[in-house]
């Protein structure tokens, strides 16, 4: 696996690099602004690109615009967006293609290295990753919406879509069979009125319906 990092805080950037390398992960580059973040995935081609939502000059959204650019130009190219603090909104838009292969973990995940590791190797892989704590912070608060009328079995088992997980890892976290797990997510797609022509798409949508219900 080939990485490119945009990450302006020279502590995290050394630290991941770090991380990666250890671990038998090329990092092709490291960048420190939206520009050498552009000019890095031209340049090497990565399988994945980690990148801070907040970027030089202005720390505002540099980071994670690039990184929208970067998919508009080469749909399908995993991007792992890390965030000093929930910002639901850059969650959303990362998603909004459904073509998985996008993640959006708290920078305090990095330290927890396993994870980590898990969740960018999950999204090089095409899937789709929330951080949990985004997640545990979105599930709070309640408004009359189709989310609301899922069981809290089906909002456990919502909760571990969004974050990545497949059917069985699903079932394993959950002590339940894969057929239960199944018959869970068909009950979440019916309730959010995901049609069964979105075949896979319908994962990252229910991911979507779940974030939309918390603006």
């Amino acid at each position: 696996m080939r990485v490119v990092i945009a990450e302006d805080n020279v502590l995290l950037s050394a630290g991941l690099r770090l991380v990666l390398e250890t671990r038998g992960i090329e990092v092709a580059d490291v960048v420190t602004d939206a520009p050498g973040l552009l000019a890095a995935v031209a340049a090497h081609r990565p399988d994945v690109v980690i990148a801070d939502v907040r970027l030089p000059p202005s720390f505002r959204d540099e980071g994670v615009r690039a990184a929208l650019e970067l998919r508009a130009e080469r749909p399908g190219l995993p991007i792992l967006v890390l965030s000093q603090y929930v910002e639901r909104v850059y969650a959303r838009e990362l998603l909004s293609n459904g073509r998985g292969g996008v993640g959006y973990l708290l920078k305090d995940r990095v330290s927890r290295v396993g994870e980590f590791l898990e969740a960018l190797r999950r999204v090089a892989d095409g899937g789709t990753v929330l951080d949990p704590e985004v997640v545990a912070q979105l599930m709070a608060g309640s408004r009359a919406l189709p989310i609301d009328r899922l069981t809290p079995r089906e909002r456990e088992v919502l909760t571990l879509m969004a974050q990545g997980l497949a059917n069985a890892e699903i079932g394993q976290r959950l002590g339940i069979t894969d057929n239960a797990v199944q018959k869970h997510i068909g009950n979440i797609f019916g309730k959010l009125g995901l049609p069964a022509d979105e075949g896979g798409h319908r994962r990252v949508l229910a991911v979507l319906t779940f974030l939309d219900s918390r603006r």
